[in-house]
């Protein structure tokens, strides 16, 4: 219970906490249904529960004295309608949050991320990613922390996305490329120590970026709805992949599942940092894009954004758009190979990759219809990744997860 005083009367008061008893375990899958927009009012929540109207009324009045949830009691009724609307629920805007932190090849981003996957505000962070981890991931839960004392909100944990692949269940960057960070570093386990360190709330998690840009876009983004989802974006160097099975992130026996940036796509192609040659991870990033179009990389820019502009601005240049139906075609190529394997319902591409799919869409998607097996037997959806900072969301996600599992206990 929230421990604050109940202002009904006696018996009334007994009537509500014995329905709300009944309902305890309801408190988490009811705070995830609004979370993910699925229980706007509280007859769907009603029905998403299975419980009476009169349980699902006490559970959303408690998560409100918790300070997660708004019930609106009187809202106005839509032109036409009939008979008393039901209660309107929504996330509460000024509830706790996560802080997020996202570190790239390019320097660092923090967070602080509510209910709903809703930025509350952002610190971006702009440095030379130090080969020591420590120093990159106390200055960016630092400026986390100056953005709790700036807004005085309560945090409920942290989470860090990085641009690695996170073997579980130590928490440790197995392979952060373009990082010059020592492979298997222990990332989640220094994380946890600054943002101790900071007087922080909360557990801390850490997990690979693309893995949590997949997580948020399948409860707040393009993959919601989608049972088994398909992932592939590149940011500022590199392409990672995920995969939601079921509803769930699937991650593998040690957190390792769908390192897509490592599948072959150009046999005579650039050497890739695995060994290999002619990787999605070398084929189809920014650098490939750029070089391909016969810019140099500048240095004030990121990668990402330099190829952006590229496409967007020049796209009626010969030359990048040669380049950009190269990148394409590879991607197209890659698609085409893990539609055949995984057979989703659904792909996503953030990044770049979103970026390629707006400029040529039929183009990617006939690639890879014309080569896979389930793409000729009616296609599979390709769409753009439709939140911003996805992986920042995604990475608060996890510092959420305790709290829509048990919203009593994590609060407590």
């Amino acid at each position: 219970m929230s421990g604050k005083a109940d202002p009904r009367p006696a018996g009334e008061g007994t009537t509500s906490r014995t329905r709300l008893d009944r309902g305890r375990g309801a408190l988490g899958p009811a705070l995830e249904l609004v979370h993910t927009g699925r229980a706007p009012t509280r007859a769907v929540l009603t029905a998403e529960l299975g419980v009476t109207r009169a349980t699902a009324g006490a559970v959303a009045a408690e998560l409100e004295a918790l300070g997660l949830i708004r019930v609106d009691a009187r809202p106005g009724a839509a032109a036409g309608s009939q008979g008393r609307p039901s209660h309107r629920l929504s996330v509460a805007e000024d509830g706790p949050v996560a802080l997020a932190a996202q570190i790239h090849a390019d320097g660092f981003r923090a967070a602080l991320v509510g209910l709903g996957g809703r930025i509350v505000a952002t610190a971006p962070g702009r440095e030379v990613v130090d080969p020591d981890p420590a120093k990159v991931l106390g200055s960016v839960v630092a400026a986390g922390a100056e953005l709790l004392r700036e807004t005085g909100r309560r945090c409920v944990g942290a989470g860090l996305a990085v641009p690695s692949a996170v073997a579980e269940p130590e928490g440790l960057a197995l392979n952060p490329l373009h990082l010059a960070w020592p492979a298997g570093a222990p990332v989640r386990e220094i994380f946890a120590e600054q943002v101790r360190a900071a007087g922080l709330d909360g557990p801390a998690f850490a997990a690979n970026d693309v893995n949590l840009a997949a997580l948020a876009e399948h409860r707040h983004g393009a993959g919601r709805g989608s049972r088994d989802l398909l992932c592939v974006a590149t940011g500022h160097r590199g392409v990672g992949g995920a995969l939601v099975l079921d509803g769930r992130l699937h991650t593998g026996s040690s957190g390792l599942a769908l390192e897509v940036g490592h599948l072959a796509v150009n046999p005579d192609g650039r050497p890739c940092h695995c060994g290999s040659r002619g990787c999605l991870d070398v084929e189809a990033d920014p650098l490939a894009l750029l070089t391909a179009a016969g810019r140099d990389p500048g240095p004030v820019m990121s990668l990402l954004r330099q190829a952006d502009e590229l496409i967007r601005g020049r796209y009626d240049d010969p030359r990048v758009r040669t380049a950009t139906e190269q990148l394409i075609d590879r991607l197209g190529l890659g698609l085409a190979g893990l539609v055949n394997i995984l057979n989703p319902d659904r792909i996503i591409l953030g990044g770049l990759h979103r970026t390629l799919l707006e400029a040529d869409p039929d183009r990617l998607r006939a690639v890879v219809a014309d080569r896979s097996l389930w793409g000729r037997s009616g296609g599979v959806p390709i769409l753009a990744c439709t939140l911003d900072h996805n992986s920042l969301v995604g990475a608060a996600e996890l510092a959420w997860q305790p709290v829509l599992d048990d919203p009593l206990g994590a609060l407590a």
